[in-house]
């Protein structure tokens, strides 16, 4: 009775411990953070870039360029520190009882992708057509390790504005538009090095993460229907029409296995290992203890000649220390089952676009009124979702970058 109920007492704080393991994933949040900036305040380390990626695209969305140029260079030095250099974060992350979700974010390739995609755009609309083609060369680089060759750098816009920023340094540009419209699925229109006015279109939902398997140890993409599948940009007598060119679900969705997915997928192993491990272990025990006390009967014949059948109750020492051996045994086996963190990182760049657009023009110097018409599957025109747009020309000889949103609220 004893081992029964060391086991009983054990297995009730093996509960308790258990429903404390698997936490949803969620961006982790401290005081003190960095100081500086307040909307860091409270955000841990581990997940300052995911911050500076979401409020990078909103302030790209608001106008408010030289905060994105400021969130997105901390981030990108960021994201160069940890891949160049040993991160202990991620090495911890690697073992079995600290989950992916603790090592420091820089985000799947398709989120580092865009870092620089917004960074190039900033430096051309700074004047820096060089710069920006070094940030769509480094976006091209980051997509070239897809498991699969057929989606290795496989971005219509990267390669094009590659050839088309080179166009514009006076430089061949020729091989980087052969490589975009090997890729396209529809014809491209071919550079223009006199066209001043680059506009820039994003629009749709983009990809969020999921954890799926037995142990949430399988990240996934969940994608939704963008209502929105093309636009026009309005400008008099000129229309800019604008399809999608690349589409950043699908980019998710054909990575492929990441190294991470072998070590949460023999995380899984592990854990589903130790736990039945475990459960046969306890099992083992119970059984144990219901054979520690042996009853034996015997015939006692008393002082009249009297007979009658007397019960001894004998104690087997083996049984009781195999039961206390597997119990312990068992115990050890579920805990380790339940500290081992399997679960996928499943923090997201959630304001990322589905949909990436371009078209450009000539336009003389000053201010320039049009109308931005955002369609449907059936190219019905989403009315709720038509604005008015001010594109502003100061210098003809320059280049003037125009970026603009569906998902700007």
């Amino acid at each position: 009775m004893l081992a029964r109920f060391k086991i009983f007492s054990a297995l009730l704080a093996l509960s308790a411990l258990a429903g404390c393991v698997d936490m949803p994933d969620q961006p982790s949040t401290r005081p003190g953070a960095p100081a500086g900036d307040p909307r860091f305040t409270g955000v841990a380390e581990r997940d300052r870039v995911l911050f500076e990626y979401r409020y990078a695209a909103t302030a790209l969305r608001a106008g408010n360029f030289d905060d994105a140029k400021k969130l997105l260079d901390d981030a990108i030095l960021r994201i160069g520190g940890v891949i160049s250099g040993p991160d202990e974060a991620a090495r911890r992350a690697r073992g079995l009882f600290t989950a992916e979700r603790e090592k420091t974010f820089i985000g799947e390739p398709y989120e580092r992708v865009m870092a620089f995609y917004y960074r190039g755009l900033l430096y051309w609309r700074d004047g820096q057509p060089d710069n920006a083609r070094a940030c769509f060369r480094s976006a091209e680089f980051i997509d070239s390790d897809a498991e699969e060759k057929t989606y290795q750098s496989d971005y219509v816009l990267l390669d094009y504005l590659d050839g088309l920023a080179s166009s514009k340094l006076a430089a061949d540009g020729s091989d980087a538009l052969a490589r975009a419209e090997k890729l396209a699925k529809h014809p491209l229109p071919a550079y223009d090095p006199q066209a001043n006015v680059l506009v820039f279109l994003e629009f749709g939902p983009g990809p969020r993460k999921i954890a799926t398997g037995q142990y949430g140890e399988q990240l996934r993409f969940q994608v939704s229907a963008s209502r929105v599948r093309s636009a026009s940009l309005s400008l008099g007598e000129q229309n800019l029409y604008f399809t999608p060119w690349d589409n950043l679900n699908f980019q998710a969705l054909t990575r492929g296995g990441r190294v991470m997915d072998y070590i949460l997928g023999n995380k899984a192993v592990f854990k589903k290992t130790t736990n039945v491990a475990g459960n046969l272990a306890l099992a083992g025990s119970a059984i144990a203890a219901d054979n520690i006390y042996k009853e034996k009967q015997r015939v006692v014949t008393d002082q009249y000649g009297r007979q009658r059948v007397v019960t001894d109750v004998e104690k087997d020492q083996g049984n009781e220390n195999l039961a206390l051996g597997l119990g312990a045994l068992g115990l050890i086996s579920k805990l380790a089952s339940a500290a081992t963190q399997t679960r996928a990182d499943t923090r997201t760049w959630d304001n990322l676009p589905q949909y990436l657009s371009f078209s450009a023009t000539r336009l003389p110097a000053g201010d320039h009124a049009a109308i931005l018409q955002f369609f449907d599957a059936e190219g019905r025109a989403i009315a709720d979702l038509t604005r008015r747009v001010n594109l502003h020309v100061e210098d003809p000889a320059r280049d003037t970058v125009v970026i603009l949103s569906e998902l700007k609220r």
